[in-house]
């Protein structure tokens, strides 16, 4: 059986949308892999590590991971049970005068600095409708290349994007506490059981992820079950029962955090992303 499976969702001579699931059956680094272009990937369930030279990066459901034509890396899943991510391929020309010239190398091909940023909740919000509706089938393609375009300008854009900016020690802290959090997405963990987890004080964790990331821990949780929730949403009619399975403490919790961090409630998004009317 294939550790891949790869549906195209989308392909025209501006924009290609794949979904991918992988299987996670490689706890330890892959063998080198080398993208044939360079394209986006939004991961939006699960997660892994993809190691170019000796940067490594946490793809999880709050970043886009920048994949580069001809750059070597490889994967690792430390993390049980697989991941998904939506696979987005812009025509290159598009691409250049989307992304911020600082973004860029120069010369060609077109090819990205950095290997990921993280991506907003409107960002993320995209991904989850570009999905929904390609895959319901309801989505025309001239509207799709616009939410795919409108994906990429956004997860780019350098007043949305968080770029990481700290010492190497403290980015590999931070992302063995995202390791922890993802392990266990629905567990309401304490601070002190992750800093343990990690093997440091709470006050040395709170600050080192609040100067990586640009947000509190806490924050960073409560976002990543979110994208689960906008994983999810298409598949569930009681979405009380969604909100248990994250983990809130309540169906009005769930929903007044995910109006909050939307713009709309999980019923309207749910609607949206699907046509159903109320």
């Amino acid at each position: 059986m294939s550790e891949f499976t790869v549906q195209t969702l989308l392909k025209t001579p501006t924009v290609a949308v794949r979904d991918v699931y992988c299987r996670g059956n490689c706890r330890h680094k892959s063998a080198e892999e080398c993208a044939n272009a360079t394209h986006l990937v939004f991961p939006y369930r699960g997660v892994y590590v993809r190691h170019v030279g000796r940067d490594e990066a946490v793809a999880d459901a709050s970043q886009v991971l920048l994949f580069n034509a001809q750059e070597g890396y490889r994967v690792s899943h430390p993390v049980a049970g697989g991941d998904a991510s939506l696979v987005l391929a812009v025509d290159e020309n598009l691409l250049r005068e989307i992304a911020p010239a600082a973004l860029l190398h120069e010369g060609m091909p077109l090819r990205f600095r950095r290997q990921r940023l993280r991506i907003d909740a409107r960002a993320q919000a995209l991904v989850a409708l570009l999905r929904h509706s390609l895959r319901a089938g309801i989505a025309e393609p001239l509207e799709a290349e616009g939410l795919a375009l409108t994906l990429a300008q956004r997860a780019l854009g350098p007043r949305t994007t968080h770029a990481a900016a700290s010492s190497a020690g403290r980015q590999r802290l931070v992302d063995r506490a995202k390791l922890v959090l993802t392990g266990d997405l629905a567990r309401r963990w304490t601070l002190a059981e992750i800093a343990a987890e990690v093997g440091v004080s709470p006050v040395y964790l709170t600050q080192s992820f609040q100067q990586v990331e640009g947000l509190p821990l806490y924050r960073y949780q409560l976002r990543l079950r979110l994208a689960r929730a906008l994983d999810l949403i298409a598949q569930y009619e009681d979405l009380s029962a969604l909100s248990l399975e994250l983990g809130f403490s309540s169906h009005s919790h769930f929903s007044a955090a995910f109006q909050q961090t939307y713009g709309r409630s999980p019923t309207e998004f749910r609607q949206a992303a699907l046509r159903k009317s109320a």
